[in-house]
């Protein structure tokens, strides 16, 4: 029977179906949906209602199994207004992601017209990176479909997103503004939150736009960090990315996050340059 959601609850477990299969390792999740999967333990702690995540930070100690996981979240810093939470995913073996969020309260504040991402034009930048308030890219009914790389398998994190390009593509090297969405609940018989359909998708910045090639280099992300200043409306993510590459093998994702309203927040991620092995 083909999966219909990224993952599934088996007790305290969460079982991962093919859907979280990433690109370098046929037996490893894509980081997505377990940042996904620690997102949503984050909003489900006491005294999520009125508060927003304006900042996660996921390390990622070793590859994500294919594999049962469990996922642990708490309070390490509690306050009327702000507070910092921790969170672990493991498996049988040990910690896998280690993640730290800052949750902020949510209160109506009265501010002057044209600073906020709903107003427009406000402030002006040079180009949608700088995250304008007011601008939002075209919407993904004028993108146009992406043909993800082959990876070997005909399952994975690559067939269960839907991408929509307006510029780049998987085959073309170099900064890309794409659209995605979740084909898929996070969990089964869910319906995925705005926190978690920005964060499975999040992680594909370096994806999206690599400028090496992918049969030559690995460009692996050691930790992804997400900036949020407000929810993401609907079901589609904008992001434009670009990866920046530098011959002492580090190198630097960096996505500006959209939705249909505007802008949204950003994604960064820091980088292992490799040459495959023979």
């Amino acid at each position: 029977m083909a999966a219909d959601a990224f993952f599934r609850c088996d007790g305290d477990q969460y079982v991962p179906t093919e859907l979280t299969r990433g690109p370098w390792d046929p037996d490893s999740q894509h980081a997505g949906p377990p940042a996904g999967l620690i997102g949503r333990e984050v909003e489900r702690l006491d005294g999520g209602d009125g508060r927003h995540v304006a900042r996660v930070t996921f390390e990622v100690l070793r590859p994500v199994p294919i594999a049962p996981l469990r996922v642990q979240a708490g309070v390490v810093r509690p306050g009327r207004s702000v507070e910092l939470v921790e969170a672990t995913l493991s498996d049988a073996d040990g910690d896998v992601i280690k993640a730290r969020a800052w949750r902020l309260r949510t209160e109506a504040v009265e501010l002057p017209a044209g600073l906020s991402s709903a107003d427009g034009p406000g402030l002006i930048g040079s180009s949608p990176s700088t995250l304008r308030p007011g601008f939002a890219p075209p919407g993904p009914a004028e993108a146009s479909p992406g043909t993800f790389p082959k990876t070997g398998s005909d399952v994975g994190y690559h067939t269960a997103m839907d991408y929509r390009f307006l510029q780049g593509d998987f085959g073309e090297a170099g900064p890309a503004l794409v659209w995605m969405r979740m084909r898929h609940p996070l969990i089964a018989g869910e319906e995925p939150t705005p926190l978690q359909r920005v964060l499975v998708a999040a992680d594909s910045g370096n994806g999206v736009s690599a400028t090496l090639d992918w049969t030559r280099y690995l460009f692996i992300n050691v930790e992804l960090t997400v900036h949020l200043h407000r929810a993401l409306a609907g079901e589609w993510v904008c992001m434009d990315a670009i990866t920046i590459p530098e011959p002492d093998g580090v190198g630097l994702a960096d996505t500006a996050l959209y939705d249909e309203r505007g802008p949204i927040g950003r994604a960064m991620q820091a980088l292992l340059i490799d040459e495959r092995g023979e």
